[in-house]
């Protein structure tokens, strides 16, 4: 596969981060641009210089473009986009905006890769409400299994929840075959895509979701505190957000209130704003890249990189599905997670961790321990690929 469209070199020398670490954790957090970072610091100084408020509308026109940029990015409307400080925020309003319609009875279906706090707050909703989880079987790639799923949804289905891409692997759920499902059921369909946005193209319209969450700062390489969520026009008057203020909502002036119009109705007032105009760049940035481009180059070195740490003897991965990104997540035979993370992490290469809270129906299901996970992004080369190699198949050398 070719690997070589981009102009690595120049979007390296653009990456500061690149020029101190192998940065295979992009999953837990993308490096910032030069571009970013210069759009953050400038704001901040504007702030420091003129005000807070005063450098908010200063900057109006390029806040409000950030919404545009969102949803040119996945294929929405910028009234469909709200802003969030992150991803599980985005994904909690559009959930409880949904569950105060249940009743005792419903069902909400979800994967066995849901990601855990989302499995969390569906067990809240069971406490409260007395709805009930159903758990969809895997096919026999490890994906969410569509056919199984068209044989759950019934009158009772309020809610399919499922993450794109788990959080703790290299698995990506057949979401548009999902929407095909859920389109036809009429049931709305919530789309966990943190790890899958800014990865490889996301379009809402293809994938046919009614609601998406995701984040600013893993591989669409955006600030910390930054988040979204897109909510289809036609979905709206089934939502009642969790929380009403002045941003959300307007006073009628009769001790009652009107929702703002399209997806603003999630938002709040106060924002770190410079975190927004970062994430403004970020996206600007990965769309002038062109998404088809950069998740061709991502998913293709995670290929290589799983490739390449399965002929380790004594290394084993753990990815499913038959669709694979660039997430990798691997053990050594003998050797914890966390002492492997830390050899890698002593030659300079930034890896992660998955445990059993992020994703606990899976790791229940395969009883999986710790794992390590490795996630190069576009900016990645092949010699730093080599060197995490190198390392890890050093480790397992020593432990046999």
């Amino acid at each position: 596969m070719v690997l070589n469209r981009l102009d690595i070199d120049a979007l390296r020398h653009d990456t500061p981060g690149c020029a101190h670490r192998i940065h295979l954790n992009n999953a837990g957090a993308g490096l910032l641009s030069s571009g970013t970072l210069r759009t953050m610091t400038e704001h901040l100084d504007l702030e420091a210089r003129t005000g807070g408020y005063e450098a908010a509308d200063a900057a109006a026109d390029r806040i409000a473009r950030v919404h545009d940029d969102l949803a040119a990015l996945i294929g929405g409307r910028a009234s469909e986009i709200a802003l969030f400080d992150n991803s599980t925020r985005a994904w909690q309003a559009a959930f409880a905006a949904l569950a105060h319609t249940f009743r005792p009875g419903d069902r909400i279906l979800t994967g066995r890769a849901e990601y855990g706090s989302n499995v969390l707050t569906y067990f809240q909703a069971a406490r409260r409400t007395g709805v009930e989880i159903v758990v969809v079987p895997n096919d026999e790639h490890g994906a969410l299994d569509t056919g199984a799923l068209a044989g759950l949804i019934d009158e009772r289905t309020k809610l399919v929840g499922v993450s794109h891409v788990p959080t703790g692997g290299g698995l990506v759920n057949p979401a548009a075959e999902i929407g095909r499902i859920t389109r036809a059921a009429g049931v709305p369909y919530l789309l966990d895509a943190t790890q899958s946005v800014g990865q490889f193209p996301v379009d809402v319209a293809a994938i046919g979701c009614d609601l998406l969450a995701a984040t600013g700062r893993k591989f669409l390489r955006g600030p910390r505190g930054t988040g979204f969520l897109w909510a289809a026009e036609t979905i709206l008057p089934l939502l009642d957000p969790p929380v009403a203020e002045i941003a959300s909502a307007e006073w009628d002036g009769d001790e009652g209130f009107t929702w703002r119009p399209g997806a603003r109705r999630f938002e709040t007032w106060e924002k770190n704003y410079a975190a927004v105009l970062g994430l403004g760049t970020a996206v600007r940035e990965a769309l002038a890249l062109d998404p088809a481009v950069t998740g061709a180059r991502a998913v293709a070195l995670g290929t290589r990189l799983r490739d390449a740490l399965d002929d380790l003897p004594g290394v084993t991965t753990h990815d499913l599905g038959r669709d694979r990104c660039a997430i990798v997540t691997a053990s050594v035979a003998g050797v914890p997670a966390d002492e492997v993370a830390a050899e890698l992490a002593h030659h300079g290469i930034n890896v992660s961790l998955t445990n059993r809270e992020g994703a606990q129906f899976d790791a229940l299901e395969r009883k999986l321990p710790p794992l390590v996970r490795l996630s190069p992004h576009y900016y990645t080369t092949q010699e730093e690929l080599d060197r995490a190699v190198t390392v890890v198949g050093r480790v397992a050398a020593n432990a046999r």
